[in-house]
């Protein structure tokens, strides 16, 4: 079963949503004990006064039991019901919150105002805030209340709206950071998605270049080795293109490890990296070589090295291949803001300026999958003639 990243965090904010919510009725429902106790057990009223303010009592529970059954079977319509039961309660509380001792019943009002200001839109807060402000301003027109009630009464249930109001104003905030770090966790999780396949993307390009260029050599060698001995039975010299065969083998191996220690970024510098290459080509082709060095060495991305390092294979192989005992001249450039390697030989005919453009051995590890994988680190890779001589530079940046 695959769980999301993001799971557990989804669970622990339901689980505290859900004892807020819990802490919320438990609240209310300590309010509505207090409202009643105030209302009936100190000093009770009688007569129509206590019918009304036993009437306004119950609607209001009636209310609050009818919110706590749409909070907890989650009803669709629970913004109506809202609305609708938020209106009457303000309505009848602020009736009776002027008649004698019917003071306390001004809390579920201000419960009414408070929940519209944060649970519901600006427009039908004020709607229900007004509800109760018009009530109890015609409460105390009925039962003669005096101007301190009739004024202060509206600015309470002000007061709890704009509360109301912020409460929802920090729980939208909160809702919305909540939302940004769900959003964050899943752009790392991306992230670190294509960083694994970008990694194995590395691996598999340099598996590939390496055995295809090892592999197919050693390839083109046996089948000389079979044709010297099918077709002219000449052992010796199928025993010396065996022993070069053998050696393309070990430096097969030898390659094979230095892709390893790349891969694993501890690969050895550059400038000896090429000096190698350089020394290895002038002994298994007889060539004249020459590497120089301008500027001074400096460390490189893993990936960086591992792209020169094949651009260099590449065109020295097609320097064997096309200008076979032509001189070879290397230059490896530190500059102030990017790296470049040229290699330059000279071409035989003209017919085969263009043959290194096709790849190199069996075709798949030729210049343009070395452009293509300096591509990827933001370097650029040339070929062409320069003063009758072909060259390819490749160019990274520092």
């Amino acid at each position: 079963m695959i769980i999301s990243p993001n799971h557990g965090f989804g669970v622990a904010q339901r689980h505290t949503g859900s004892m807020l919510a819990t802490l919320t009725w438990v609240v209310r429902a300590g309010a509505c004990v207090l409202i009643g106790v105030l209302t009936f057990a100190i000093s009770p009223a009688s007569g129509a006064h206590l019918v009304v303010e036993i009437v306004a009592y119950g609607v209001s529970l009636a209310v609050m039991a009818g919110w706590l059954a749409a909070d907890v079977r989650r009803w669709q319509s629970r913004p109506a019901v809202a609305m609708f039961g938020l209106a009457v309660m303000a309505a009848v509380a602020g009736i009776a919150t002027n008649a004698p001792n019917g003071g306390a019943l001004v809390g579920f009002a201000a419960v009414a105002a408070i929940a519209a200001g944060a649970e519901t839109e600006t427009l039908t807060g004020w709607l229900v805030t007004a509800t109760g402000i018009l009530a109890v301003e015609v409460g105390a027109i009925i039962f003669n209340a005096s101007t301190g009630a009739a004024v202060g009464y509206p600015l309470i249930l002000i007061a709890t709206f704009i509360g109301g109001r912020n409460r929802r104003g920090y729980r939208i905030q909160a809702e919305q950071s909540t939302a940004m770090l769900v959003q964050l966790e899943q752009l790392r999780t991306e992230q670190r998605n294509v960083a694994v396949l970008d990694e194995r993307n590395r691996i598999a390009r340099e598996i590939h270049d390496v055995l295809a260029h090892s592999l197919g050599a050693l390839g083109i060698q046996i089948q000389a080795v079979r044709a010297v001995l099918t077709d002219h039975g000449d052992v010796e010299r199928a025993i010396g293109l065996l022993t070069q065969a053998q050696r393309m083998a070990t430096d097969g191996l030898v390659e094979t490890r230095r892709a390893v220690q790349a891969l694993r970024g501890d690969a050895t510098r550059l400038d000896e990296q090429i000096t190698a290459l350089a020394q290895t080509h002038r002994e298994r082709h007889g060539t004249a070589i020459d590497f120089s060095i301008d500027g001074d060495p400096v460390d490189l991305t893993p990936e960086a090295t591992v792209a020169l390092i094949r651009t260099a294979q590449e065109a020295l192989v097609n320097a064997a291949k096309h200008a076979p005992h032509q001189p070879v001249h290397m230059v490896l450039s530190y500059d102030d803001d990017a790296l470049t390697l040229a290699i330059t030989n000279p071409l035989q005919d003209s017919d085969d300026a263009v043959r290194p453009l096709l790849g190199g051995v069996n075709g798949g590890y030729g210049l343009t999958g070395m452009r293509e994988r300096l591509l990827l680190i933001h370097g650029t890779l040339s070929a062409g003639f320069d003063d009758e001589q072909w060259t390819v530079r490749a160019q990274v940046p520092r």
